[in-house]
């Protein structure tokens, strides 16, 4: 089955569909209050996501070390931000992005 890249205000996606209405589909289902940006076919039967365009380099992992971090800090952003600017030497930005997004997965 084809792979569909669908991008949301707040979400890309990608998703087995049939075709791009399918794709639509299941943008909607999920995300009902987010508009369609764009959908796009993948060209081949696999997604790629760079680590180096990431911004992640060697053996770090980002996602342990924040997920330690917010451990440590008893679920503090803030603080947890802190940590992890400490651990990696990542910018404000940086570290803020790593956080987040582990918070939103559960730490």
């Amino acid at each position: 089955m084809p792979l569909f890249e669908v991008e949301t205000t707040s979400h890309i996606m990608i998703a087995c569909a049939e075709d791009q209405e399918a794709a639509r589909a299941f943008a909607n289902t999920n995300y009902p209050t987010e508009e369609i940006i764009r959908v796009a076919h993948r060209p081949r039967d696999a997604w790629v996501i760079s680590k180096k365009l990431l911004g992640i380099q060697g053996d770090a992992d980002p996602c342990h070390i924040a997920r330690d971090c917010l451990a440590k800090a008893a679920g503090d952003k803030l603080h947890a931000v802190r940590l992890y600017m400490q651990s990696t030497g990542a910018d404000l930005d940086g570290a803020r992005k790593a956080v987040e997004s582990n918070m939103s997965r559960g730490w």
